[in-house]
Formats: C-alpha cells, sequence, structure tokens
C-alpha cells in the first residue's frame, strides 16, 4: 500500500517547520483575496518563503485560489499566477473555471487541483475537468466512504478527501457580520473577526454553535463537530486514496501540529503494520480528544451515513 499525502493548514510560515517535523507532508497556503475559509493569511512574501522552507525538506505548497471571481479581480489573476508560479507553487486550487482559463494563458505550466467543496460527488465531474488540465480533484465533505472509494476505482486523477477538521455549512458572497455590526454601531468590533473564535450560531433545540467565519469572500457558518476518521482510515488507505487534508481553520499552531503528529504516526502504521494499527488505533481517537475544544465534538462526518439535507 502506497501512505497518502498528508495535507495540513499552517496559520503562519513559522508554522511550516513544526509542522514538517510532526509529520506533514504538503501545506495549503494563500491569502484571502484569492482562496477561501484559510487557516492563515500568506502575503507573497509569506508564500515564497513557505515555499522556500517546504521544499528544502523535499515537502509541498499548494496554494489556494478557490475563490469566486469576479470582473474586478480578473486582472489580479493574470498577475497572481505568474507570480506562483515563479515561486515554485506546486500546484494551484481552484473551484472557478476563470483561474483554469487564465491559468492556460497566463501560467500554463501551474499544476491545478480542482477543488469546489460540494460539487465533487461523482468520477464523471472529477474526470472531466481531468481532461480540462486538472491534475487532482478534491471530494465533498458530504459523501460516504463507500462513494469515496467507488470515485477513487474510476478516477483519472487524483482524489483528495478531508480526514479532520470542521466542515462548511453556508457560504454567503455578502459580509453579512459586518453589516450586522455597522447596522449596530459597532463597527471596530469587526476589525479582527477573521481570527475570532467566539462568533457563533446558536441552535438551542439541538444545543449546537456554529462558527461563524468571515473574510473578503463573504460570511461562512461552518459545522458543529469536527470530522475525525484517525481510527478509520484503513480502508481508504487500500483504496489507493492520494491526499487526506487536515483542516485547521479556527484551530491554534500547537493543536495542528499535535494533530498532525497523531495522523502521521496513525498513517505510518496503518501502512506498514495493519494489523498493528487496528490494535491501536483506538488510542490515536483518545490521544486527539485529549486536546480536542470542549465545544467541538469528534465525529465521523458523513463517511458512514447519508446526506441529509
Amino acid at each position: 500500500m502506497k501512505k497518502p499525502e498528508l495535507l495540513v493548514t499552517p496559520n503562519h510560515v513559522d508554522d511550516i517547520l513544526p509542522l514538517i517535523k510532526s509529520g506533514a507532508d504538503a501545506f495549503v497556503i494563500g491569502e484571502q483575496k484569492f482562496g477561501l475559509r484559510l487557516a492563515g493569511e500568506f502575503n507573497r512574501e509569506d508564500v515564497k518563503k513557505a515555499i522556500e522552507l517546504a521544499h528544502a525538506n523535499d515537502k509541498k505548497v499548494y496554494v489556494a485560489v478557490n475563490a469566486i471571481f469576479h470582473n474586478d479581480k480578473m486582472d489580479d489573476l493574470y498577475a497572481y499566477l505568474p507570480f506562483l508560479k515563479e515561486a515554485g507553487a506546486d500546484a494551484v486550487i481552484y473551484g472557478d473555471p476563470a483561474v483554469l482559463m487564465v491559468a492556460r494563458e497566463a501560467a500554463p505550466e501551474l499544476k491545478l487541483h480542482w477543488s469546489t467543496e460540494t460539487t465533487g460527488t461523482n468520477w464523471y465531474t472529477c474526470n472531466y475537468w481531468g481532461k480540462k488540465g486538472a491534475k487532482r480533484a478534491v471530494l465533498a465533505r458530504e459523501l460516504s466512504m463507500d462513494s469515496i472509494i467507488e470515485i477513487k476505482e474510476h478516477a483519472e486523477v487524483e482524489i483528495e478527501i478531508q480526514v479532520h477538521g470542521m466542515t462548511t455549512m453556508f457560504q454567503s458572497k455578502r459580509s453579512l457580520l459586518k453589516h450586522y455590526f455597522q447596522y449596530q454601531g459597532k463597527e471596530q468590533e469587526m476589525d479582527e473577526q477573521r481570527t475570532e473564535k467566539d462568533l457563533f450560531l446558536h441552535d438551542k433545540e439541538r444545543e449546537n454553535k456554529y462558527p461563524i467565519f468571515e473574510d473578503e469572500n463573504g460570511t461562512h457558518i461552518m459545522s458543529p463537530n469536527d470530522i475525525c476518521i484517525v481510527d478509520e482510515m484503513q480502508d481508504l488507505i487500500e483504496a489507493g486514496i492520494d491526499s487526506f487534508k487536515i483542516d485547521g481553520l479556527l484551530k491554534d499552531s500547537s493543536y495542528i501540529e499535535k494533530v498532525t503528529s497523531i495522523y502521521r504516526k496513525a498513517i505510518d502504521m496503518c501502512v506498514d503494520d495493519p494489523d498493528q494499527y487496528e490494535e491501536e488505533k483506538d488510542s490515536f481517537l483518545a490521544e486527539i480528544e485529549k486536546i480536542q475544544p470542549v465545544n467541538r465534538p469528534l465525529d465521523t462526518g458523513f463517511f458512514f451515513k447519508e446526506t441529509v439535507y
């Protein structure tokens, strides 16, 4: 069995080396002007430094350019994509076909990973974007494990899935929080909203708290639980899934490092000694539960249940 890539979202450039030490194989970075729901903000100098650090340690960096673009940002794309090529980005993550079209013209050698987070639900769509130039498809979070394995069996591109962290439940292009605070005359309270971890929608009936995250691309309401399948990876690894992503959105650096190290041990053991993994997988889950925020229960997402709308 091959080992899947362990893909991590750092908060800062300073997180790159500690996360490499913890076992990360690759990183997703970017700036909110071009990318959605990033764990950290990486300006151009940060991008260059992150790529240098990663490449010096034989690791990869993928830059998120997965926003939904309007006309006023197209000129910026024509400047940004050639910059990423020159900086040595290993791939660009995109969802909007505009990125594909601009890349063909302005930076044709850039490797592309297709990701919309919602519509990667079958192998026909994955292969369609593969024929357009994508080398990888990022699957929707609302898929069962059986569906993921079936897609991998027929996919002509690499397949990436999320194995840990919160997921998106709602997105609006509008800055709903900013407008709400402005209505209340509290604009100043929104200055640091992008890193604010204590704003929630509270569902009293179900006793759930849904984190609210706002960036340049709009307002995002996140899941009340964190996915965690550190103890359920064997079938996915045997199926040959190419990349396992840990999403560290709204988590601090120490948490991301610890979770990365636990998944690193679990993946290595699952590949090198599957029987031992079966014996010890519960201990990996227990390790994560010890550091899990009390308001963020762990579950297995939709891996073992049907999507409910």
